[in-house]
């Protein structure tokens, strides 16, 4: 399996905020996201066992992330190797995620928004898929990606968590104001990492 890097530090985003937790970044992504801030995971990679990955795992939760870790022929191996952890993965919403739904892992899942130009490449089968543990994440940039968002959210029956999420915490107070304004049963967050350590890799 193609490894970035691995390390520890709290969960920057989505319902497991703040929690101490491993990170195994994949190497290799299918998309090009314009605000992607892993633009270093997009290719390569070192090759690493499944036991060389579980030596460096310092807690009992686990994300998985890329790059694309669906990508690895592998990473349905490796989910099953953690059974005892607590275990999610990040995955961008292009890729079937139907293999994970009999999975013990938290799936958490991009649906890209116009400003990344990627929307075209979403897999919408993917959100008819979504458990209650899972949660679908959109990162919002502008006014376009929040009706693009809220659009989404009217045409599908969602049982997971749903989380907004302003582009590097830009605007995060107009975010959260149209949310309220508009009803919007969703989680409003930051990128905590970014608020801590700014653009510090590894972290």
């Amino acid at each position: 399996m193609k490894i970035i890097e691995t390390f520890h530090s709290l969960q920057g985003e989505g319902k497991n905020i703040g929690l101490p937790t491993t990170f195994i970044r994949t190497g290799g992504c299918n998309l090009r996201c314009i605000w992607c801030d892993t633009k270093y995971a997009w290719e390569n990679g070192e090759e690493m066992s499944i036991a060389e990955i579980k030596e460096k795992i310092r807690c009992h939760r686990v994300c998985i992330t890329g790059g694309e870790p669906l990508l690895q022929e592998d990473i349905y191996e490796l989910i099953d190797s953690l059974q005892g952890y607590q275990v999610s993965i990040e995955t961008n919403g292009s890729i079937d995620i139907g293999k994970l739904m009999d999975k013990e892992v938290m799936v958490s899942m991009d649906h890209k928004t116009p400003s990344s130009k990627m929307t075209e490449k979403m897999r919408d089968e993917n959100l008819k898929l979504l458990r209650e543990k899972d949660q679908l994440k959109f990162v919002i940039s502008d006014k376009e990606d929040y009706e693009f968002s809220s659009n989404v959210l009217k045409k599908h029956d969602l049982e997971c968590e749903i989380i907004f999420q302003a582009v590097d915490n830009r605007d995060l107070k107009d975010l959260a104001d149209s949310v309220l304004k508009d009803d919007l049963d969703v989680r409003v967050l930051p990128q905590l990492h970014k608020t801590i350590w700014g653009d510090e890799r590894g972290v």
